[in-house]
Order: C-alpha cells, then sequence, then structure tokens
C-alpha cells in the first residue's frame, strides 16, 4: 500500500522521480553501506584492520543482497535503525571480516555521511534544472529584450520596460541562489567519523587521518572536528533552498499574474487533455506555476523544524536527528522537484506581445508621467513639475480625461503652449531606460549567450 504525497497516484507525479529514487530506502541503505565500506578500505590503508577483511566489507556491501523486509521488522523490535542492518551485514561478510565492520564508528557518523553522499547527488541533478530553467529564460530574455511592457508595482502601472528586462531580473536572482548553493555544498556535506561523540577515542590519533581518507575515497570533505551535536552546516545550504524556493514562487506567481484573462501578457504551456476544471470547459489554469508555488510553501515550511533541530543536548540527542534524518530527504526532493517544475515551466512558456502593447496603452500615457516630469524640469524644478503631473494625472483618472489634454488645461499652460516635445515623451515605448543594454548584459553574464 502506496501512502504519502511522494508515491500517491493522486500527487507521485508532483515529485522528481530521480530525487526520489536518490533517497528510496534502497538508495538510502547502498549509502550507508558505501560509508561502511569505505571507513573499511581506509582503516586497512592504515593498518588498523586487516586487507582481507576491508576487501570482504566492500564486496558485501550491496544493498540488493539484504533482506528488506526482515530489516523493517528487525529495526521496529530493536528500536534502533542500524543495528539490524549490521546484523545482516555481518551475516554476509561472515567471520573473521564481520568482526571488523563499523570499527570505532557510531550510527550518526554513518547516517550523516551517507546523507551527504546521497545530497551531493540530489545537489547535482538540482542544479541541472536551475540550468535550463536559466537557460530558457535567457533564450526568450533575448527574443524579447525590446518587447515594452508595463513595468508595476503594488499591482499598478508604474513605469515602462522591457519583458526582457523582467526576465533578466529572474534570471540573476536564479544566478545567486545557484552560486549560493554551490559556496555552501562541499562545506555543509562533510564525511563525519569521530566515534560516539565526536573525540575519535575509539581509534586514537589515527582517528583523524581515517576520516580524512574515507572522506577522499566518497569525494567528500573531511568533518575535521565531527561533534554530533552540530548541524549547523546541513541547515547552510538547506536555508539556501529555502531562499530557491522563494525566488522560484516569485516567478511562479508573476506568471500567475500575466497569465490572468484580462492581462494575457503570457501563458505556460499547454496540451489537448491538460484539464482546468471539471465543470467549466474554457479553463486553461496556470497549473505548473501553481504547482511550483505550492512546492515552494511546502519547502519553506520544512525549514523551521530542520533550524529548530540545530538545537541538541549534550553531544548526542536523537529527538534531533530523529526529525533531520526525516526531513532532508524530503527538502531534497521538494527542492529538485522546484527546480524541475521550474525548468518546465521555463521551457514552455508563451509571450504574447500585443497584449503587453495592449496594456501598455490602457492609461492613455499615463504610464509615461515620469518621463514628462523630466521633460518639465527643463522650464521648472522637479518638485513642481511633479506637482502639476499629479493634478492632472489625478484628473485623468478621476474624469477619464486624455492625460496631455488634462496637462494642457493646468493653469500653467493657460497662457503658455506646451513644450512641442511633450507629446514624445508621453510615448511609453520610447522611456524604458537601460532595459535592453542590461537584459543583454546579463544573459551574456550569466549563460554565455548574446
Amino acid at each position: 500500500m502506496k501512502i504519502g504525497m511522494f508515491e500517491s497516484f493522486i500527487t507521485g507525479h508532483w515529485f522528481s522521480s530521480d530525487a526520489k529514487r536518490i533517497w528510496s530506502d534502497v538508495a538510502t541503505l547502498q549509502a550507508w553501506l558505501a560509508v561502511e565500506a569505505a571507513l573499511a578500505r581506509a582503516q586497512a590503508e592504515l593498518g588498523i584492520i586487516p586487507a582481507d577483511a576491508a576487501k570482504i566489507i566492500a564486496q558485501n556491501a550491496d544493498a540488493r543482497q539484504f533482506d528488506l523486509e526482515r530489516l523493517s521488522r528487525d529495526i521496529a523490535f530493536a528500536q534502533h535503525p542500524l543495528v539490524p542492518v549490521l546484523h545482516q551485514f555481518e551475516e554476509l561478510c561472515g567471520e573473521p571480516a564481520a568482526g571488523f565492520i563499523h570499527w570505532g564508528a557510531t550510527t550518526q557518523n554513518i547516517f550523516d555521511t551517507a546523507s551527504s553522499l546521497q545530497m551531493l547527488e540530489t545537489h547535482q541533478l538540482l542544479v541541472g534544472h536551475l540550468d535550463r530553467a536559466i537557460a530558457a529564460f535567457g533564450q526568450l530574455a533575448l527574443a524579447h529584450q525590446a518587447t515594452v511592457m508595463p513595468g508595476r508595482t503594488h499591482g499598478q502601472h508604474a513605469l515602462p520596460m522591457t519583458f526582457g528586462f523582467k526576465l533578466a531580473g529572474w534570471i540573476d536572482e536564479l544566478d545567486r541562489d545557484r552560486d549560493r548553493l554551490q559556496q555552501r555544498l562541499a562545506s555543509s556535506f562533510v564525511a563525519c567519523l569521530g566515534g560516539a561523540i565526536g573525540t575519535f577515542a575509539a581509534m586514537g590519533d589515527a582517528g583523524r587521518r581515517v576520516e580524512a581518507r574515507m572522506a577522499e575515497q566518497l569525494g567528500l570533505q573531511p568533518a575535521g572536528l565531527p561533534m554530533r551535536a552540530s548541524y549547523d552546516r546541513v541547515s547552510d545550504y538547506i536555508s539556501a533552498l529555502g531562499l530557491l524556493a522563494g525566488t522560484a514562487q516569485k516567478i511562479a506567481q508573476d506568471v500567475v499574474f500575466m497569465q490572468r484573462t484580462e492581462i494575457g501578457e503570457v501563458a505556460e504551456a499547454f496540451h489537448m487533455g491538460k484539464v482546468g476544471s471539471s465543470t467549466m470547459a474554457q479553463k486553461r489554469n496556470p497549473s505548473t506555476a501553481l504547482l511550483l508555488t505550492s512546492l515552494a510553501r511546502m519547502l519553506r515550511a520544512r525549514l523551521p523544524p530542520a533550524l529548530e533541530a540545530m538545537v541538541r543536548m549534550d553531544e548526542g540527542d536523537s529527538s534531533a536527528t530523529n526529525v533531520t534524518d526525516t526531513l532532508l530527504p524530503e527538502i531534497a526532493i521538494i527542492a529538485t522537484s522546484i527546480a524541475e517544475t521550474l525548468s518546465t515551466l521555463a521551457q514552455g512558456l508563451v509571450v504574447y506581445p500585443e497584449a503587453m502593447r495592449r496594456n501598455l496603452d490602457l492609461s492613455n500615457g499615463l504610464i509615461a508621467s515620469e518621463a514628462v516630469m523630466m521633460r518639465l524640469t527643463k522650464l521648472m524644478g522637479r518638485h513642481e513639475a511633479h506637482q502639476l503631473l499629479y493634478e492632472a494625472a489625478q484628473r485623468a483618472q478621476s474624469d477619464g480625461v486624455p492625460f496631455l489634454a488634462s496637462i494642457s488645461e493646468l493653469p500653467r499652460f493657460a497662457k503658455h503652449e506646451l513644450p512641442q516635445d511633450l507629446a514624445q515623451a508621453l510615448d511609453a515605448s520610447a522611456y524604458v531606460g537601460e532595459s535592453v543594454a542590461i537584459t543583454v548584459e546579463t544573459v551574456a553574464r550569466v549563460t554565455g549567450c548574446s
């Protein structure tokens, strides 16, 4: 029986199948065994355990040889997640190799190091999706570097800009998210040994050398000081995932807004058979963007308990590790699903320049009020120009008067003709500032394309 959002026939498709594979029970068991094998090899290289024993341990570090149903029963009975695994491992290896398994280690050493291996693989998967999303947005930005649209603040028209400029903002922030994750990865997911409380007591002065060699074999950095009560390193990376979720949700909500029937500036990909409603046949809901928002909320909701679990009693505290052992796979799967869904959204986004132009013209020139103000500053101070245009703009909106007519009827211009180039200043397309240049520069810097 399948229970839970990752496997449900209703919601399972929301989540990255590759990420779910990385964090499956079998893959997790395999990661534990890989750490045990690397530990044995490192100890053998330093003469701590026999080389033949390490070879046998490595040969049998294969999750396919384990009885998972028996493991499930034994773990429930023992109320310990690793000891029943070690018992089966010992049976597979036989004597005398069985006596050298898990030499000088404790369960959290194995679990934390295995999680590092899984997060390393997850990170590569996540960044691959993020790369594709950024590349797709970059292509769109270049194609629409000069496509003029309304820039909005607080849901209202603010100034004209280009759609490429909007996309450049998304690209720039996603690039920072990607860099942030990359910078934190190696130092957040390390190989931890140290034994019962992190002092290397069981291996003495050889312990740190064993950790370093084990780390090298696994492609990780050694923890150095593997204090079991410390979780700040992982929390640092998790927090960076939370920032990525915020960026993704912002993009998703922009798409939802721009796909509104009344706006119609973009739309996510559609195919026949994609259904928006069981009753309203016309609906084309932005379901990918809405899913992206949902996933971002799910991830951020898991950050507080993950950060809270940094607070651990003494030198080991299973009340905290139980939380993170459960949360980390969920966070990893959801984060990868965010990047994958973002990539899907980006690669299927459809743009409607004519709707952008239509919306730009809705205010009859009001969106270019700053351009007019800057033109009038040649005749008066900026403060006076702003006040005049404030009066004209508010009348234009309240009475439905064209903006230029409202300006011309101001007392200031009763005896003076309007500047001849004032009408030109109301052309929104001519007031997009550095939109095009910034777009081109951002895409070139982040993606290498121009």
